[in-house]
């Protein structure tokens, strides 16, 4: 029997990017578009099941009831846009012709591309494993891009957006300013072409991680114990990070989806019990305007903190 997105994927390629793919008279492109659709309907799929988890725990046991979820509203557009048409463009398409030019001027100048495999040669006998090591890798280097998109004033400018709602729930994940995703795109790209991830595995990882962070964004009382939230982070650990920042608390919980970085490098809390979220310090926009208005607003707040112009309340807040 045939796989549902093989089918959906190849009916769309047929009718839908192969047209658009002649219009503009980019059929060289046309080999790839087949898996970018194919990704696409991965991470619709994708949407519907954090949707079909996520939402009952959000009702079972919410942190915070609210009157009105227009807020929310607009991190469901965020999720729906990164998930189905940015991530598999740029996981997929971008990232596989990188590796392909990357691949050709090395192999070009004598030398082997890299791969975790060519590093721990016993790896390739064990594919599972070899990906859950993918997996790791891009966590850790993940916890040290969100730690440092909070210690430069300019980088906490683009991520205060995503710190600024107030109604958080598993939509708030892909809440960025595009600038804050291309960066993190960029660097997740890099550190998956050090390690050699196979360009059909990387939407893959990448759709992996995004789910269990949306889950740990939801809006729910629900804490994996003692010892399960030092295994894999809970929506009580990663709450805590977005608690608004009373006097003399510091930030914390940066990691993604392993809680082991915060706790071998000091920066975890496993105290803060289902805190209130938000960030005070940007403008009212950025937590409550419409696509457009939060992202010019953290554009205008970017710009005044590259020239290092004084806000009313301090950038700071994220720290």
């Amino acid at each position: 029997m045939s796989d549902p997105f093989d089918l959906a994927a190849g009916w769309l390629q047929e009718h839908l990017l192969i047209p658009i793919l002649y219009r503009f008279s980019l059929m060289n492109w046309e080999d790839v578009s087949y898996n970018y659709i194919l990704f696409a309907l991965y991470g619709a799929a994708q949407v519907a099941v954090t949707f079909a988890i996520c939402m009952p725990l959000e009702k079972w046991r919410p942190v915070e009831r609210w009157d009105s979820h227009e807020n929310v509203l607009v991190d469901v557009l965020y999720t729906v846009l990164s998930r189905v048409g940015v991530l598999p463009l740029v996981t997929y398409v971008l990232f596989y012709a990188a590796q392909v030019r990357v691949s050709g001027w090395m192999t070009d100048h004598g030398w082997v591309p890299p791969t975790l495999e060519g590093y721990f040669p016993f790896l390739l006998d064990w594919p599972v494993l070899t990906f859950f090591l993918y997996a790791v890798i891009l966590d850790f280097a993940e916890y040290w891009r969100h730690w440092l998109s909070h210690q430069f004033r300019w980088w906490w400018a683009l991520h205060s957006l995503h710190h600024a709602q107030r109604q958080m729930t598993f939509w708030s994940d892909d809440r960025n300013h595009f600038i804050d995703d291309l960066i993190a795109f960029v660097w997740f790209g890099i550190i998956a072409l050090l390690i050699g991830v196979p360009p059909m595995q990387f939407p893959l990882l990448v759709l992996m991680l995004r789910f269990l962070e949306s889950l740990s964004h939801a809006n729910v009382r629900l804490s994996f114990g003692a010892i399960g939230e030092r295994l894999l982070i809970s929506p009580r650990f990663h709450r805590a990070h977005h608690g608004v920042l009373a006097a003399g608390q510091r930030s914390c919980n940066y990691g993604a989806v392993l809680p082991w970085w915060d706790m071998l490098f000091g920066t975890a809390d496993f105290s803060r019990d289902y805190v209130a979220t938000g960030d005070p310090s940007g403008e009212e926009a950025l937590a409550t305007g419409s696509y457009w208005q939060q992202q010019w607003a953290g554009l205008r707040r970017f710009g005044r903190a590259l020239v290092r112009r004084p806000e009313r309340r301090s950038l700071r807040v994220g720290h």
